[in-house]
């Protein structure tokens, strides 16, 4: 074993330490703008539709302020309908974070037949997103979700494990929001894609500027 890997596990378990002592003195960082007037009403040339979740559903998951749209033409169930998912927290404790969607989407009965990450060019620089192909019954869709906050932009579950750790213990700060877009695929996972990415391009800078600076 290298040096390095060596002092790996006592690098990270010491991180985590100082983010135990830091818990108490952390910051509760409010939003700059709601999320509801910073994220547009219309994408992809189609127009949202607001869906409220259950007091149980925000329970669970402990989001701070959150906005979750279908965007479409007719009913939220059209086959042309997207939704876009923002969960943001804006103070995370041991045992009350964010919820990967890699743990939420099987057991709602989406099993992934693809995953990858890739990196999509937006106005505020290179944007990492994990990229999920799946699949319930008959139905497929493309997901797209990444973590934004605090300056930070990142798709690689570990990495933001890693930069709330740090954060935490240095900054007294870990708010952060999540966002997932899921595009049905309807004709070809590309041209579902494409949707995605346009969402994604629009949506990461209009985000950054309602997160806390």
């Amino acid at each position: 074993m290298s040096g390095a890997r060596r002092w790996t596990p006592a690098a990270v378990l010491g991180v985590a330490a100082l983010f135990t002592v830091g818990i108490s003195t952390q910051r509760t960082m409010p939003l700059r703008e709601p999320l509801a007037r910073a994220i547009p009403d219309s994408l992809a040339g189609l127009p949202g539709h607001e869906i409220a979740l259950d007091a149980a559903e925000v329970r669970s998951a402990g989001m701070t302020s959150y906005l979750m749209r279908t965007y479409g033409h007719g009913t939220t169930d059209s086959a042309e309908a997207f939704s876009l998912y923002v969960g943001y927290y804006a103070q995370q404790m041991q045992g009350h974070t964010i919820h990967s969607p890699k743990n939420c989407l099987p057991g709602a009965g989406w099993e992934a037949l693809t995953a990858t990450e890739v990196v999509i060019p937006t106005g505020i620089g290179p944007v990492p997103v994990n990229k999920y192909l799946v699949q319930n019954g008959k139905e497929r869709a493309l997901v797209l979700y990444w973590y934004q906050g605090r300056g930070h932009v990142a798709a690689n579950e570990y990495l933001v494990k890693w930069n709330l750790l740090r954060d935490a213990a240095l900054r007294q700060r870990s708010e952060e929001a999540l966002v997932r877009i899921v595009v049905p695929v309807t004709t070809s996972e590309d041209s579902a894609f494409t949707v995605a990415r346009g969402v994604a391009e629009r949506v990461a800078p209009d985000l950054a500027r309602a997160l806390p600076s």
